[in-house]
């Protein structure tokens, strides 16, 4: 048989190995296609927190922009390191970490295309959130759009490590999916819009190949949840933002659309700060 094999889609338990693996696989072979779809809505340097639009640049979630100038910023999960070359714009010195030496890679050609400018003063890591290689205090801010939560297993040990290499007080903002979503089909049209599943199911979402092996983990907490894992690794919320579907963007992006966005949130935002 010479046809690709579609994996299979399912519910069940995956383990913090078990999802590392998958998500470092999965971005390998995926990368080139994620930039290629979402490359022109995400920019080479700009500062999207979701698949809404919002940008960092309005939010200033992280604080004034004139305010970054100088300080050290960890991005977790970073991709192809656009918020990073973002912040390297500001005056920042951003550190861009992700799993996935695809994506990293994806990095460097943009770094290449930026002809000295200042967005293109980005250090690249590739690592494990879970195990970040910086000693402790190393770092004045950190930010994660979209990137490692929604992925591991244990994302406690992810926010402690964040944590870690925090100065106190230094403050950490993420995005993941927001968790209602998970109550209803990954779908952008009318079908997306009824109640599909229990949203207090924490059972992670499993695309696995015909060996049963997971090449794909999402792994779902309630808004519960994930303030209790916050405030557990240490950090005060200090915020949580729920963006608006504007009436710019018409854009589709998985289950993401205007239609669902103007009725039910699709990304939540956490703004924390180290105790």
């Amino acid at each position: 048989m010479n046809q690709e094999y579609e994996p299979e889609a399912t519910r069940r338990h995956a383990s913090a190995t078990e999802s590392s693996q998958a998500s470092r696989g999965w971005w390998d072979r995926n990368a080139d296609e994620y930039q290629n779809e979402h490359g022109a809505f995400l920019g080479d340097d700009r500062f999207i927190w979701g698949p809404e639009g919002l940008d960092e640049e309005r939010a200033g979630l992280l604080g004034p922009a004139e305010g970054l100038k100088g300080l050290r910023i960890l991005e977790i999960g970073a991709g192809a390191a656009q918020c990073a070359r973002w912040l390297a714009a500001q005056g920042a010195h951003p550190v861009a970490l992700d799993l996935s030496h695809r994506q990293l890679q994806h990095a460097l050609r943009l770094a290449d295309g930026a002809d000295g400018a200042p967005g293109g003063a980005v250090e690249l890591v590739e690592a494990d959130a879970g195990a970040l290689p910086f000693r402790d205090g190393a770092f004045d801010l950190a930010c994660s759009a979209y990137g490692a939560i929604p992925f591991v297993a244990d994302p406690v040990r992810v926010l402690r490590e964040v944590r870690r290499v925090l100065r106190p007080g230094g403050r950490f903002v993420f995005s993941v999916t927001h968790p209602i979503r998970w109550a209803f089909p990954d779908e952008p049209g009318p079908e997306g819009l009824s109640v599909a599943a229990s949203y207090f199911d924490r059972t992670p979402y499993v695309e696995q190949d015909e060996s049963g092996r997971a090449v794909y983990v999402e792994h779902h907490r309630t808004v519960g949840d994930r303030v209790r894992d916050v405030v557990a690794a240490g950090f005060r919320l200090v915020d949580l933002v729920e963006p608006e579907w504007p009436d710019e963007n018409t854009q589709e992006w998985g289950g993401w659309s205007p239609l669902r966005g103007y009725l039910i949130p699709g990304t939540a935002i956490f703004v924390c700060e180290a105790e």
